[in-house]
């Protein structure tokens, strides 16, 4: 076991944990980060980025991922291995452990930015796909997918958003939808159902995904368990899902107050929990944006945030 200690800890290493790295850094707080489950965040899954500024002709995810690193520790970042799995915001310092005590650290401040993992169908071939066809944001990867059939599942406001956004780019968009209605409101159904270039498919689900190296298509079923069940296949290059996501936020519950959806709650404009001294960024505190540059911009934010409180907290 070791144990260390610092005056800013991030927890979490995609966007806002790099760019939250990156500014503590400098300002000589000597911050310590545990990368997490995914290091690097969604972005690690994502091919091509390219409405991130600064990249005009556009980088892979695991790219962009790998500068982020490099530059927060160019001016000296920590970064640790592993998962926080325990902590406690009782009092200041904070301790937190990692992999289960292999790490425990304790921290004048806190940063989390544990971000959102999106929920998937539980397909095998939804991860064979990923990146190559398979996506959970449209406004990230739709622009890919010009004039190229696609699909979208889920039947809410964010899949009746993301169809109506992909209809204004691809040829052709289908709408899965489990259930014989949408659970949109009535304003995004009707939009829905006007635009020519939705097809909703009903009492629908999917039973698998194929191509070659690239997606090609889904394998559908309809009716599922009535004597009207049909199985058929539609032909889509691209398959987003929009089905929700999940916050990763478990660790955190028994301090940091959440939403009803699990995201973390913040002060009016600021980055601050209802623990002084804990501050959250990026995914993990929007459930609304979820793009790399307003998740950058927040880790900015929680930076200076935890900062400042340094400064007027000093002993």
């Amino acid at each position: 076991m070791s144990e260390l200690a610092t005056k800013c800890l991030i927890i979490g290493s995609g966007p806002a944990g790099f760019t939250a790295g990156i500014y503590t850094a400098r300002a000589n707080l000597n911050p310590i980060m545990v990368d997490g489950s995914q290091p690097g965040g969604q972005l690690i899954t994502t091919t091509d980025v390219e409405n991130f500024p600064g990249y005009p002709e556009g980088i892979t995810g695991p790219k962009m991922m790998e500068d982020f690193r490099a530059q927060a520790t160019r001016f000296g970042l920590l970064t640790l291995s592993g998962e926080v799995t325990e902590v406690d915001f009782s009092k200041r310092p904070f301790v937190v452990k990692v992999n289960g005590g292999g790490h425990v650290i304790t921290a004048d401040t806190v940063i989390i930015s544990t971000g959102a993992s999106a929920r998937y169908l539980g397909l095998p071939d939804e991860q064979k796909y990923l990146g190559m066809g398979v996506s959970a944001c449209a406004t990230c990867d739709g622009f890919f997918f010009r004039n190229r059939p696609v699909a979208v599942v889920g039947g809410g406001d964010t899949a009746c958003e993301e169809a109506l956004y992909l209809a204004g780019l691809a040829s052709k968009v289908y709408m899965i939808v489990r259930k014989d209605y949408l659970r949109a409101s009535k304003y995004m159904q009707q939009r829905v159902m006007e635009n020519e270039k939705i097809e909703v498919l009903f009492n629908t689900q999917t039973l698998s995904l194929f191509g070659e190296d690239m997606l090609e298509g889904a394998h559908l079923v309809s009716h599922k368990g009535s004597e009207n069940e049909n199985e058929f296949d539609i032909r889509v290059e691209g398959f987003f899902l929009a089905i929700g996501h999940t916050p990763n936020t478990a660790v955190f519950e028994k301090f940091v107050e959440l939403d009803e959806m699990g995201y973390i709650k913040t002060k009016g404009s600021s980055t601050a929990t209802n623990i002084p001294g804990v501050f959250a960024a990026g995914d993990v505190a929007d459930p609304f944006y979820q793009q790399a540059v307003s998740a950058a911009g927040m880790g900015c934010r929680a930076a200076l945030d935890a900062e400042r409180f340094l400064m007027m907290n000093e002993d």
